[in-house]
């Protein structure tokens, strides 16, 4: 299993926190994208604007990035700030 969780303004358009899912060995990251996109719709708006960042156990990872189970995935809304 992992767990999938979303920060900030994503909470709210997905309308949940975390969803835990199980996954199959060889799974990629995109793969999981895809069956995210599917079972969460609203998040497929979002992922094609492509300005959020995914990371894998908090590290910014490619899309071929294998998944096993006890990852944490989060899905970062972009940041703005400073002056």
């Amino acid at each position: 299993m992992v767990k999938v969780r979303f920060f900030a303004v994503l909470k709210k358009i997905v309308g949940k926190e975390e969803v835990v899912l199980d996954v199959e060995k060889g799974t990629t990251l995109e793969q999981l994208l895809g069956r995210l996109e599917r079972e969460l719709p609203p998040l497929k708006d979002i992922l094609k604007e492509g300005r959020i960042l995914i990371s894998v156990n908090q590290e910014v990872v490619p899309k071929e990035c294998l998944i096993q189970n006890g990852d944490e995935i989060a899905f970062l809304p972009p940041f703005a700030g400073g002056s």
